[in-house]
């Protein structure tokens, strides 16, 4: 028989289908900065901050009046409308473990596409009643959506993928989200949706993917991981396995999810509260949150929802564009490493990307500095930008999303998921509400802050993370058990393999 390494067409409509809940992610992630003043001008008109005067004001006049500061209330509506996606996914990603565990990883993401498509409504409908009211409303419940699948997502691609093709699929996570961030960026130009008069489609548009997963995950398998280990359903995890790998002899997979079982009735549940005062798993969660601080205190958000005015700072006549191309090399880059991560290994990905994202946040701020003294200096700070993206998209980026899955057994991975996860977007919402600040600060000398910090996670990263690539689960599980110095290429893994069996 086959040894189940092949990629199956059941497997690949699993893993796009789960992945749309990532392309939803990526889209809300970033739709709501290009139509930022269409927007204003309609939450004051609204809140009746607007005359029939005001009312034919032009844009131009518009962005003044709220760049002067005489509509504070406009301001806030919409620091909120931004913040508050942020919120609702530090609250949700709590519940990953719950709602994965309750009717299992299909059903979970099945039954949260109810949020999705009313956030989606919510705001495409928002012209009907109160607009800051209702685009509220709905970015507070596609938060919510948001921090369930950003976690459900990367569970079942991690737990449903055949060893040696593990990373490259749950790199797929955030192949997707950037992709949803570059079409929520190139519909958000004013002459296609982000104009007057069709904004409320271009953010009702968030909860279409939700559609068409809800008509898709009826066809993907459960995942053999849960129904084996959580539901103890063996002939079920079997035909899960075959629809997934195809003909071939389970009996490996099945010993694996056996012994694993047992180790998990071995301990008491593991809730989020023992996990974290567990001594036991303290090095993969202390190694697990690392990860996801270093993928979101590296600067790389101030680079998302900053980038037209950095561009700007540099001298581009036309920075949306230039914001758009970074979209667009997120994406190749990404690629890239779903090309890359189960050859190099994550390790060595995750090295490369922060200590070159380092390097080219001392390149930005040499740019910003001197830019004013040598014209060639903006371009300077232009390919520092296209850089750092880069680096970021080849390790940092998507790694964090599935090596927490990889670093836990699976009793404690859902709350273990659920923990990075709230770590990864209270992260996000601290770095996009306090970068301004920083920004006037420090000035052209922000990103050496970034860099001090990406040079800190670099060490950390060489001195405590594992290569996990092709390795088991349970042979993961061996390396911090063990207490044993994490071996950085696999030489030392049949050792541990052998310890572990004695």
């Amino acid at each position: 028989m086959e040894t189940g390494k092949q990629l199956t067409g059941t497997l690949a409509v699993a893993v796009f289908t789960a992945a749309l809940g990532s392309l939803q992610y990526g889209y809300s992630l970033g739709v709501i900065n290009a139509p930022q003043k269409v927007i204003e001008k309609h939450y004051g008109r609204s809140l009746g901050l607007w005359s029939e005067r005001d009312a034919v004001l032009s844009e131009n006049s518009t962005k003044e009046i709220l760049e002067a500061g005489q509509y504070p209330a406009v301001v806030i509506y919409w620091s909120l409308s931004v913040a508050i996606f942020s919120i609702g996914g530090m609250l949700s990603s709590f519940l990953v473990g719950f709602v994965g565990d309750l009717r299992g990883r299909v059903k979970g993401m099945l039954m949260i596409n109810v949020l999705a498509v009313a956030a989606g409504l919510l705001m495409g409908l928002c012209r009907m009643w109160k607009p800051h009211i209702m685009v509220i409303a709905g970015r507070a419940v596609m938060g919510f959506y948001c921090g369930l699948t950003s976690g459900l997502v990367p569970m079942y691609i991690g737990e449903i993928a055949p060893k040696s093709y593990r990373g490259a699929l749950g790199t797929l996570h955030q192949l997707a989200v950037v992709i949803g961030i570059l079409i929520s960026q190139v519909l958000g130009l004013d002459f296609v949706l982000g104009n007057d008069e069709m904004w409320p489609l271009l953010l009702g548009l968030s909860g279409a993917p939700a559609v068409l997963q809800s008509f898709l995950m009826p066809l993907c398998p459960e995942s053999p991981r849960y129904l084996y280990i959580v539901l103890g359903k063996e002939e079920e995890a079997r035909k899960s396995l075959y629809r997934l790998r195809g003909p071939y002899n389970p009996a490996a997979d099945l010993e694996e999810m056996r012994r694993e079982k047992e180790e998990a009735g071995k301990e008491a549940r593991v809730t989020i509260l023992s996990l974290i005062c567990s001594s036991v798993y303290r090095q993969q969660l202390v190694i697990a949150l690392m990860m996801h601080l270093s993928q979101q205190f590296s600067g790389i958000n101030a680079i998302f929802y900053y980038s037209t005015d950095i561009f700007s700072r540099s001298g581009v006549s036309q920075p949306v564009y230039a914001t758009i191309g970074v979209g667009a090399i997120n994406t190749v880059f990404t690629l890239v490493s779903v090309a890359l991560v189960d050859k190099a290994g994550r390790r060595t990905l995750t090295l490369v990307g922060l200590g070159g994202m380092c390097l080219c946040a001392i390149g930005m701020t040499v740019g910003l500095r001197f830019q004013n003294d040598f014209s060639w200096m903006s371009y300077v700070s232009m390919s520092a930008i296209f850089l750092f993206v880069s680096f970021f998209e080849i390790g940092p980026g998507p790694i964090p999303w599935f090596i927490v899955a990889e670093l836990f057994s699976q009793g404690p991975r859902p709350a273990a998921i659920a923990l990075a996860g709230c770590c990864n977007w209270t992260s996000n919402f601290i770095i996009g509400m306090m970068f301004p600040y920083i920004q006037e600060w420090m000035d052209c000398y922000v990103f050496i802050l970034f860099a001090v910090l990406l040079l800190g996670f670099t060490v950390f990263t060489y001195l405590r993370v594992p290569e996990t690539k092709g390795k088991t689960f349970e042979e993961i599980a061996a390396v911090f058990h063990k207490g044993r110095r994490v071996p950085k290429d696999g030489t030392e893994l049949q050792q541990l393999k052998t310890s572990t069996d004695a």
